[in-house]
Formats: C-alpha cells, sequence, structure tokens
C-alpha cells in the first residue's frame, strides 16, 4: 500500500471481521480458516459501538481484547475501526434530536445504521470520547496496522435538513462568501424576490411549492459533503493524536453522488474503495473498471485500497444474482489490475441474522465445502504470488475529468430535459476506450493535463475559466479531446457563461450553440452515416470546425451534430447529440488513431470482452488479461503468468472467464 502497510507482506486479502456476532468456539474456527485462504488483514468493530458501550458510561472492551490478541497470534493483521458509524439505541433514545431530516421535514429513525445528523454537536461529542478510548486502549496492540474511521460516511445521511443542519450551513455559507451581497449576487436572488437581509433568514433547501433556487441547492450539497468530511477530519484527529505513526482512512464509494471525494482524497492516508456489481448490468465489469479507475485518480495514481466487494450475491439489489463460477477470482483481480494493492470483502463470515443475513461473504452459509469456499481459498493462493504487484503503478494516455458537482447540477432542478443525466456520456466515452484495450486516467476538473494525448470531457455542466483555458492549453500544445453536449455551460455560481453555448469553451470548439433541440421521449432521429440519436441535438453553427456527421431528419435536418476543430497543434471533437454506443466507439477510435494511441500489446485475436492493463514499477511490469467474453482471446506476450504458474514463450491462449497476470521479462 503505497509503504503505508509495510508490516502486511503481499497484497493485503481479508474482510470485515464481525466476531461480535458468534461464540468463542466460532471465533477459534475463524482462525483457522483464515490460515487455510492466505488472510492477512481484517477490519474489526465497524459497528461495535453498542457493543463496547451499551449504556452510556458503561464499558466493555474485554471481548475485543480478546479478539485482537487471538488474531496477532495467529499472524492476523488488524484495521481497527473506531466503531462510531452507528450510534447505539441509548444515543437516540437520549438525544433525538441528532436524528437526521429529510427535505419535506419527516424525521428518519434509529432501527437501521447511519442514524444521525452530520452537523449533530451531540453526535460529535459522544463519537469524538469513544474514538479516544479506543485509539488509547489500543494504540500499542501489535496487530495493529491501520485506523478505519466509521463506515461509507454520508452514504445514507448525507443530507440532512434538520436545524442543526440549517445553523452550520449559515456558518458555512458565512465563510464562503463573507457578506450577504456577495451571497445574494452568487445565488442571483433578485429573481423571483430571493434577497435574503439576514444571515438568519437562510435555510437548507427544504422542499417548497416549486423548483427552489439551484445554486442554493449547490452550495448545500458542497456544505453536505464537507460536512460528513467534517466528521471524518474530527475523528481522524482524535487518532492521529494518539497514534501519529498508524495510517487513518475510512472507506469511500466512488460512484456515490452526494459526496465529493476530489475533496476527501487529500484528507485519508490511503484511498479505500468499495464496490458492488450491478448484477442486472450484463457488462458491469465496465462499470466495475471504470469505479476502480476513479479510485485510483482519487488515489493521484497511487496504489489504493478494495476495502469491500462481495463474493457472491449481495442483499440490497433488487434481485440479488449469484456470481458465476470464475466470477469473484476475475472481479477481484480486475480490480488489482487496475492499481488496489488489496482484495477485501463484506464480510468475513455470513450472518445468520439482520438485513444482510442473504448477503455473500468468504465463509458462505454452506460452509467450506462451496464454490465460493473454494475459490476464495484459490485466490489466496493466486494473490500470494502477486507479492511483486505491490506498488507498481499504471500509466495512461488518456485523462477523463470526471465531476462530482456537475452531476449534483446537471441531475438536480429544472433543465431543458430529464433525460440528460451525468454519467449517461461517461459510461459510453469509458466503454469505448476499454473496449479498445486503452488505459484511462480519471482526473477532476483542476487537475494538469501535460502528459496525456488526449483528454475525454463528458457533460462537464460546471466549467470554471481555469478549466476552460486549460484544456484549451492541452489541445493548443498538439493534445486532442472529445468533448459532450452539456459541456461549458455554467460556472461555479450556475450562472450561464456568457454568450451563446457553450460559453466557456466555444472559441477552441469551434462551434456555438444558437438553441438546445431536446427530443421527446422515445424520439430518434437519423445521422447522414445511418446511426441514430436520441434525447438530445442541438442548433449548432460552425464557427471554424469541421462537420464529420450531420442530422438527415428530425428537427435540424442538414445541422452538424458532430465536430471537428483542428485548433493549434491539436484537434477537438465536438459530441452535439447522444450518439449511439457503436457511434460513439467510432469516434473515439478515430481520436485514438489521431492522437496516435494504440493499444498495450499486440494481439493475434482479440474478442470483445478482452481487458488489458499493465501495471509497472521497480520489481518489473505486470500485464493483466482478464477475458470477460466468451472467445478464447489469443496476445503475444513473453514472461510468467502468475495466476497459472507457468512460463509463456511468446503466445497465450487465454480462455473465456480465465485471467493471467504475466510478470514480464525484460527486453
Amino acid at each position: 500500500m503505497g509503504g503505508m502497510l509495510d508490516k502486511v507482506a503481499g497484497v493485503v486479502y481479508g474482510a470485515d471481521y464481525n466476531p461480535e456476532q458468534w461464540d468463542r468456539a466460532t471465533w477459534a474456527a475463524d482462525l483457522e480458516l483464515m490460515r487455510q485462504a492466505g488472510v492477512n488483514l481484517v477490519n474489526v468493530g465497524i459497528f461495535s459501538w453498542a457493543e463496547l458501550e451499551p449504556c452510556l458510561g458503561e464499558y466493555r472492551f474485554e471481548w475485543l481484547d480478546d479478539v485482537l490478541d487471538a488474531l496477532a497470534a495467529a499472524g492476523i493483521f488488524v484495521n481497527l475501526a473506531n466503531a462510531t458509524a452507528t450510534p447505539p439505541p441509548w444515543f437516540s433514545t437520549c438525544y433525538p434530536e441528532a436524528l437526521p431530516v429529510l427535505a419535506d421535514g419527516s424525521r428518519l429513525w434509529p432501527g437501521a445504521r447511519q442514524a444521525f445528523c452530520p452537523s449533530s454537536p451531540v453526535y460529535r461529542e459522544h463519537a469524538l470520547r469513544i474514538t479516544r478510548l479506543i485509539a488509547e486502549r489500543y494504540a500499542e496492540h501489535p496487530a495493529l496496522v491501520m485506523w478505519h474511521v466509521s463506515n461509507e460516511i454520508g452514504g445514507r445521511n448525507a443530507l440532512c435538513y434538520c436545524d442543526e443542519s440549517a445553523a452550520a450551513f449559515r456558518k458555512w455559507l458565512e465563510v464562503r462568501y463573507g457578506t450577504l451581497d456577495e451571497l445574494n449576487r452568487a445565488w442571483g436572488t433578485t429573481f423571483w424576490g430571493q434577497r435574503y437581509s439576514e444571515w438568519t433568514q437562510l435555510l437548507p433547501p427544504r422542499r417548497a411549492p416549486t423548483f427552489g433556487n439551484p445554486t442554493h441547492d449547490l452550495d448545500f450539497r458542497r456544505f453536505s459533503s464537507d460536512a460528513c468530511l467534517d466528521i471524518y477530519r474530527a475523528e481522524r484527529d482524535v487518532i492521529r493524536a494518539v497514534t501519529p505513526d498508524i495510517p487513518v482512512t475510512t472507506n469511500i464509494i466512488p460512484n456515490h453522488r452526494d459526496l465529493d471525494y476530489w475533496r476527501w482524497a487529500p484528507e485519508v492516508d490511503v484511498i479505500a474503495a468499495d464496490h458492488y456489481l450491478k448484477a442486472h448490468d450484463p457488462e458491469a465489469h465496465i462499470e466495475l473498471a471504470l469505479t476502480a479507475d476513479v479510485a485510483r485518480g482519487l488515489a493521484a495514481g497511487e496504489p489504493w485500497m478494495l476495502m469491500e466487494h462481495s463474493t457472491s450475491a449481495v442483499n440490497w439489489q433488487p434481485r440479488n444474482i449469484a456470481k458465476q463460477p470464475g466470477e469473484m477470482i476475475r472481479n477481484s483481480l480486475q480490480h488489482v489490475a487496475r492499481g488496489a494493492d488489496s482484495v477485501m470483502f463484506f464480510q468475513w463470515r455470513a450472518s445468520r441474522f439482520g438485513a444482510e443475513k442473504y448477503h455473500s461473504a468468504m465463509v458462505p452459509h454452506a460452509g467450506t465445502d462451496s464454490k465460493v469456499w473454494k475459490e476464495v481459498v484459490e485466490l489466496g493462493g493466486i494473490l500470494s504470488r502477486l507479492h511483486d504487484v505491490v506498488e507498481t503503478t499504471l500509466e495512461a494516455d488518456v485523462a477523463l475529468i470526471f465531476d462530482y458537482e456537475s452531476r449534483w447540477a446537471l441531475e438536480t432542478g429544472s433543465h431543458p430535459t430529464v433525460d440528460v443525466t451525468y454519467l449517461d456520456r461517461v459510461a459510453p466515452l469509458y466503454r469505448a476506450t476499454w473496449d479498445s484495450g486503452i488505459t484511462v486516467d480519471v482526473v477532476s476538473p483542476d487537475a494538469e493535463l501535460t502528459g496525456y494525448k488526449m483528454v475525454l470531457v463528458p457533460s462537464l455542466y460546471i466549467t470554471r475559466e481555469s478549466t476552460a483555458a486549460r484544456i484549451d492549453q492541452f489541445v493548443t500544445a498538439g493534445g486532442h479531446a472529445i468533448v459532450t453536449y452539456m459541456s461549458g455551460i455554467v460556472d461555479e455560481y450556475l450562472h450561464i457563461h456568457p454568450g451563446p453555448h457553450p460559453g466557456a469553451m466555444r472559441d477552441w470548439l469551434g462551434v456555438w450553440v444558437e438553441e438546445f433541440f431536446p427530443l421527446r421521449a422515445g424520439e430518434q432521429v437519423g445521422l447522414d452515416d445511418d446511426s441514430q440519436v436520441e434525447v438530445w441535438t442541438e442548433m449548432l453553427r460552425l464557427d471554424g470546425a469541421t462537420p464529420v456527421t450531420t442530422y438527415k431528419d428530425g428537427p435540424l435536418p442538414g445541422v452538424p451534430a458532430v465536430t471537428r476543430h483542428d485548433h493549434g497543434e491539436g484537434t477537438v471533437w465536438y459530441m452535439a447529440t447522444r450518439l449511439e454506443d457503436d457511434a460513439t466507439a467510432r469516434l473515439v477510435n478515430q481520436a485514438l488513431k489521431v492522437a496516435g494511441i494504440k493499444p498495450p500489446i499486440p494481439m493475434v485475436t482479440a474478442p470483445s470482452g478482452l481487458e488489458v492493463t499493465r501495471r509497472r514499477g521497480d520489481s518489473g511490469c505486470f500485464l493483466f488479461l482478464i477475458n470477460h467474453g466468451s472467445e478464447t482471446a489469443h496476445v503475444l506476450a513473453k514472461g510468467h503468468d502468475l495466476v497459472a504458474d507457468t512460463a509463456i514463450n511468446g503466445r497465450l491462449s487465454l480462455l473465456p472467464g480465465r485471467v493471467a497476470v504475466i510478470q514480464e521479462e525484460a527486453p
């Protein structure tokens, strides 16, 4: 883990371990099974506050002492939680004002998890108290190698509209704007007579008669993300004061809608991400790759932790589909292929009771004579051979700008159509590069683009002038870019950029938009290349760019739908419509060819579904080949396959569903 977990040799392998759900005889059996599987790290104590403090001021740490001592004796290290993910029942009974409130004023009640307001002072007081007690008690414990703050912070309670949140929101706004005049300017309160004359008049954007002020809503989302981050910082700082040399992290959900993880990333010692497949999606492995690349981007390209995923089915989707034989191993190694130095699961042993009793685990209800357990042991053996992969990194020629704030703004309030959503254009652009075997770095809008050959800019609705200037400079200097519709439209206050759309990007895109022409539900329009588009069209005017495709029919026949502009030493493509996935792929492949970007290895036969990445470092180069398809892939490679533990002498035939990790020979 980039030197963070030096005591843990090789790839980190393990799970959330909840011994409080089991008797001591099961604890002993667990340690033996962990040894068989090759587990070297477990996350302990995540939901244990009520067990450690069953009544206010009454503490029961002895069971946790015994668990940690036993793990240490077995040579298994611990990522110890501070237990604040869910307050005990006594807390909600004593302090009902700390429960979260929805935008319509209704209160959420205890009985599940995360039943607290992120801005609650009394929650923070008690959370910091139990955190300090745990940190001081276990600071010197030999099993401890990392601290785990809370769990998926803000995953279910990020947006709270209670009076405590209102008071905290006002303080946040005072810091952000300084004066009410500046806030009124930023929020455009001359519209609909919303001018504020006292700070006390400001509230969260609670349910109102009609559309609220979009900048008000955006700032509340910014505040809510910061409020959740502030919880992490406060608990982390208590831990750091006690154990300054032990890394601290919290598990994030990279594709979660409610938090801006670009602001979180610098605050954690190791990026630790959770990911669960969408069982209904036949291309869920591509979404997995994108999420893993987001995690790597948050880690600034350094190795990161896969903190949670599942051995098989989850319990919370409408239809919880079990993983096919080999799928769990393939999923796990796919995360490693994209920069993870750990493979961890929720959870170690399947629960017999509670809301997640049907969630899969490393030890399933079926026990050790099962597909899941056999694959758990097999995966442990594979990971033990990947020790030299640790601390290696990936290199990419393509960057994809990913913006949580644009997602908030684009999917909230009134817009030309409800059918335009943020990830809708992110996914096809990413899928096209994935299909081509091209590695992509996911970066923030503030990222430096020097060193890349191409940048993908999907739906960058909020575009600061500095971001637009950075992309302009990148293209002018010889870079290549693909920009989609609903980019460059508004500034950080959601004010329309001056002049025709897309105001922030208009000059270097070589086009301008006279008017948006969103399509009706189900309506399709043909292009002159015989492809179809839907959802979105624009009355586009050329100003230096040349058309790549034009509309054949619909409301804008003859108008350009996709353009190319040679700008400076580089080239920029603009997608003014929602292309089909195949048409998107053709455009991306054309741009990759112009940019001179090629896959990392030559293919003899590369069927659909073959995933290729390469990790490099002082220990060598490691080529990851993952065949998600239904046909055998034939590739040229030379080295040692660490999965099959066999030599590869020039050609590898990779069967469907199989994975190879080739430690390449030096040229």
